[in-house]
């Protein structure tokens, strides 16, 4: 009959819409299983990631304590260098101004003895022939020759050394220069280094 058509009518259409229902509940469930899953797995890769990070910051601390290490060692080297240069100097001062006090007591002792000489020859004229005051003249002539070309070739031996100690300080100044800027530059390059690979990690990230 006809009421029994609609009421089957309705009774399918009851279970098509249920089986509907049901069907889009098992479509939300598996979009939402989906999606948990995606979830998931972003949270490891940004765990992965986190730990990639945490280990390139531990390795640029690192080179940064070594670099600032190195640094000091190498400031302390710098001091200890000028200390020494500084020592040098003064030693070389001091050479310096214990020869010319040689020398100035040299001169005076040979200026002595030139006076000494000179009142003895005039004593020894009124004594002696001349004969024997020019051989005395003549003795103390070689004698004082003799003594000016010995302290001439020591006060050039002397010049000498002391050129070249000038010589030995400027290389060592030129030697602390060019170690202070070969420092300067291999930690230029290392904070270059940790930089380029900062940004390569990154950029791979």
């Amino acid at each position: 009959t006809f009421q029994t058509n609609i009421l089957t009518e309705l009774k399918n259409w009851k279970l098509n819409l249920i089986q509907h229902h049901k069907l889009q509940m098992r479509q939300e469930k598996e979009k939402h299983a989906a999606h948990v899953k995606q979830l998931q797995n972003e949270m490891e890769n940004l765990k992965e990631l986190l730990h990639t990070y945490e280990i390139s910051i531990s390795r640029k601390d690192e080179v940064i304590t070594n670099l600032t290490q190195a640094l000091e060692k190498q400031k302390e080297r710098v001091e200890l260098m000028r200390k020494f240069t500084l020592w040098r100097i003064q030693h070389v001062k001091t050479k310096q101004e214990e020869y010319a006090n040689s020398i100035a007591d040299r001169h005076f002792r040979t200026a002595l003895m030139k006076k000494v000489w000179a009142a003895w020859r005039s004593a020894s004229e009124v004594r002696w022939k001349d004969k024997v005051a020019r051989a005395c003249q003549l003795r103390a002539e070689d004698v004082c020759v003799q003594l000016t070309n010995d302290y001439e070739a020591k006060i050039a031996e002397l010049t000498a050394t002391l050129e070249q100690r000038k010589a030995e300080i400027l290389r060592l100044h030129s030697e602390r220069d060019q170690y202070e800027d070969t420092m300067k530059k291999a930690f230029m390059r290392g904070v270059c280094a940790l930089n380029l690979e900062a940004m390569t990690m990154f950029q791979s990230k």
